[in-house]
Formats: structure tokens, C-alpha cells, sequence
């Protein structure tokens, strides 16, 4: 039995002693966005994040001409919700929760962040999440052009930071706070709080099993996408950040991982339309993912969030789990996510799509133009440069600021 025991106990470090390697939790988050889209639609977190501001809208008697789904029946609102629960509790298994309170002008610079991602997601239609690492996988064309304006984004708003940090050192400087926080041999209590929080979820999902399976498995699935991304420290804003600050490459290698993984169950999915169409037809399984916001909508959009997640400090998932390991300046982004998604949808929205023509907004789909072979290749071609050069970037320095 001690035997027994200690073996449970060795398997317990293991998962929650130390960090995972961020290409260990790329290649699990494709993985597990491959069942999301068997099962209906791939991950996405700007959708379920504007359900949670308009329930929050609709408490306080907003916007009450629209019709607002209850999270509890919003399959992405429940997502966004289990993503940090999932995260609370690898957090409190790890010991690694605590309520860390940065300085007011790192809070700012989080409802800022949150409040651009809110605005670059409505207009982009998708975050790094939808427009990225689900729509590129998905074979868009616009999720392509959204790729490529949030990097210019992130490098921007990267140089904005570096000189803030050189000429108004105090911005972002003062006071933080840490409670809660676990000392490394005591701490008893995160790891039964985290048993309280995982028999909360298996409960929740076991409650949805006859009145609504596919909800039974986007909680199973956001739980463990939560747990993944806290202990892997999954995050895309660092994998477009850190080469460009400190040269590493960790987080971008785990985010190509994913990609990669994505990929290949998009394209079989997508070729052999496998998953539940009874409801829709096999064009509309192909073009799952594909949103109209090729070229204008991604380009504005993916700039704007490029630019809100590098303030913030976080992406859309990044957000996510950093709520659930207790840090505020993402609570405050995770606020401006909420509350500004439905203003700019409301008001941002149709004075973008009022402003660009119909060929600014339409959905490409890659293979329509050059076949799935062509498109699958040019996916690949990007992420084999992409790789090469973080690696080539972290052996020599040449673009790196440290």
C-alpha cells in the first residue's frame, strides 16, 4: 500500500512539481481543439466573452433589445468560464495560487490591453484564439491577414513598452501585494481546494449528459484546455513577444506544436467532413472557422488585438488561466474583454462594416483557390519559417532587445 502510495504521489509531481514544457502543451491543446471540432466548432474565446458582457449588460437592463443566451447555455460562455476554472485548479494542485496585486499603472495597462483585444476581436471577428490558432488550422485566408497584422501589432506595441520602460520608469513602478500564496512545504489547503474545484466540474458536466452532451464534453474539454495552458505556460502573445525581447523561443516552438497538430485533424475533418452534419451542410462544415473578414476586417482587427495583448501582458487564453492563478492586472483585462466586446460590437462594429466595401469583408477559403494540397503546404510553409527563424533569432541575437 505505501508503495502504492508513493507511486500515486510520484505521478502527482510530475504533473503538478514543475512546469511543462510549452511544445508538451501545444501539441495537447491541438489535440484537444481536433475533439472540439469533431464535436462541433473548434476553440474560440471572443464569442464566449461577448455572452459573458452581455449577461452582465442584461443585469443592469442594457441593451435590452437584444436576446441574450444564458452563459449556462452558451457552449463558448461556459468555455471561457471552465478554461479559468480549469486553471484554478492546476494553480492549487501546483501550489502555485496566490491574489498578486501589481502596481495601479500595470492594472491600467490591463483594462487598456483587455479593452483593444475587446475592440480588435469584434472587428477582426476572432481573437488569437478563433482568428489564430483555430483559423489558421481552419485553411482562412483571414485568418492569415489577422496573423500577420497582430504580429505588426505586438511589435509596435513592444517598442511602445521598451520605451516607456527606458523614459517613464514609474508608470509602471509602486507598491504590489501578494496573498494567499502557498509556502513550498505547507499549502495543504490549494490542493484540497483544487479536489473541491475538479469534483465541482465533473459534477457540472455530468449535469448536461442527457439535456445537452455536447455542453457535457466543451466543459470537460475547457477544463483540461485551462489546466494545460496554466502548467505549460501556453500564451501566444509571448510566443510573438519574447523573441523580439529576450530572443527565447520556448513559447513560440510551443505554439507551432499546436498549430501543426491543429492542422492536421482540421484538414482530415474539413476533406472527409466528419463530425455531426446533420444540421448543416458539407459546405458549411468546410467553411467552419472561415469568417468574413478577409482582407479589411482581419487587418484592422488583428492589428488592434496585436496591440491590446502585448499592454495587457496576456492574450485571449493567456487571460484566461492567468485569472485563474490569481493575477489582477488580467482580471482587469479579463474586464475590459467583457464589458468592451459587447460596446464594440454595438457601436464599433457597424461603423467598420459601414466604412469597407464587401470585398473587405468576405470569407476566403484557401482551398477554394489553390486546393486543399496547396493550401495545407502553404500553412506549413509558414510555420517551418517561423521556426527557423525564432531559432536562427535565438542563436544570434540580430533582432532581440536583450
Amino acid at each position: 500500500m505505501s508503495k502504492d502510495k508513493n507511486s500515486l504521489s510520484e505521478l502527482f509531481r510530475m504533473f503538478f512539481g514543475k512546469h511543462w514544457p510549452v511544445w508538451v502543451g501545444g501539441i495537447l491543446l491541438g489535440l484537444l481543439n481536433i475533439l472540439l471540432f469533431a464535436i462541433k466548432s473548434p476553440w474560440g474565446a471572443s464569442g464566449g466573452l461577448t455572452n459573458l458582457g452581455d449577461n452582465l449588460f442584461s443585469l443592469f437592463g442594457m441593451f435590452s433589445e437584444k436576446v441574450v443566451t444564458p452563459v449556462s447555455q452558451n457552449n463558448y460562455g461556459m468555455l471561457v468560464v471552465l478554461i479559468v476554472l480549469g486553471s484554478f485548479a492546476g494553480a492549487l494542485f501546483s501550489k502555485e495560487f496566490a491574489l498578486r496585486v501589481p502596481p495601479r499603472g500595470e492594472m491600467i495597462k490591463g483594462l487598456l490591453g483587455g479593452a483593444m483585444m475587446a475592440v480588435g476581436a469584434t472587428v477582426g471577428i476572432g481573437c488569437s484564439i478563433g482568428s489564430f490558432f483555430s483559423g489558421v488550422p481552419a485553411l482562412s485566408g483571414g485568418a492569415l491577414i489577422f496573423t500577420f497584422a497582430m504580429f505588426a501589432g505586438v511589435i509596435i506595441s513592444l517598442k511602445y513598452l521598451i520605451w516607456e520602460m527606458e523614459r517613464f520608469p514609474k508608470w509602471s513602478t509602486g507598491k504590489s501585494y501578494t496573498f494567499l500564496a502557498a509556502a513550498p512545504e505547507k499549502g495543504r489547503w490549494q490542493i484540497i481546494a483544487g479536489v473541491i474545484v475538479l469534483i465541482g466540474v465533473i459534477v457540472l458536466a455530468y449535469s448536461y449528459v442527457d439535456s445537452s452532451p455536447v455542453m457535457s464534453w466543451f466543459i470537460i474539454i475547457a477544463s483540461l484546455m485551462g489546466l494545460i495552458s496554466q502548467r505549460s505556460r501556453f500564451c501566444i502573445v509571448k510566443s510573438f513577444r519574447d523573441p523580439f525581447m529576450s530572443g527565447e523561443s520556448h513559447g513560440t516552438v510551443g505554439v507551432i506544436a499546436g498549430l501543426l497538430v491543429s492542422l492536421v485533424g482540421f484538414t482530415v475533418i474539413k476533406y472527409f467532413t466528419i463530425g455531426d452534419i446533420s444540421e448543416v451542410s458539407q459546405r458549411a462544415r468546410e467553411l467552419t472557422w472561415v469568417f468574413p473578414n478577409f482582407w479589411g476586417k482581419a487587418l484592422i482587427g488583428g492589428f488592434i488585438f496585436g496591440l491590446g495583448m502585448t499592454i495587457a501582458g496576456g492574450c485571449a487564453v493567456g487571460t484566461l488561466w492567468r485569472v485563474g492563478e490569481g493575477q489582477i492586472k488580467l482580471w482587469f483585462s479579463l474586464l475590459g474583454l467583457v464589458v468592451f466586446s459587447p460596446l464594440s460590437n454595438s457601436y464599433i462594429v457597424p461603423f467598420v462594416d459601414g466604412v469597407l466595401p464587401q470585398g473587405a469583408k468576405f470569407r476566403a477559403y484557401l482551398p477554394d483557390y489553390i486546393g486543399y494540397d496547396g493550401a495545407f503546404l502553404l500553412v506549413v510553409l509558414i510555420l517551418v519559417i517561423w521556426y527557423v527563424f525564432v531559432k536562427w533569432n535565438e542563436r544570434t541575437g540580430r533582432f532581440s532587445a536583450f
